[in-house]
């Protein structure tokens, strides 16, 4: 009897625990700091593909002069 009204108990917490995370994603509030997470992610994706981009992009630019004073050398 004793471990049933413990599930019971427990069952009943934990509905109260969770009750204000599943109301939180119906208010507006929690949608619009969703979307602004959202797009605050979208931005910095594409602000570190941009600098990757960058990045790959500079040493092909830098060993281009190279090559022509090594055959200057030479």
């Amino acid at each position: 009897m004793s471990n049933t009204m413990g599930i019971a108990s427990a069952f009943v917490l934990s509905s109260l625990f969770l009750s204000p995370f599943a109301m939180a994603e119906e208010s507006h509030a929690f949608v619009a700091q969703n979307s602004a997470r959202a797009t605050a992610y979208e931005e910095h994706q594409i602000e570190m593909t941009a600098k990757a981009q960058e990045a790959t992009q500079a040493p092909q630019a830098s060993s281009i002069p190279a090559q022509p004073q090594a055959l200057k050398d030479s």
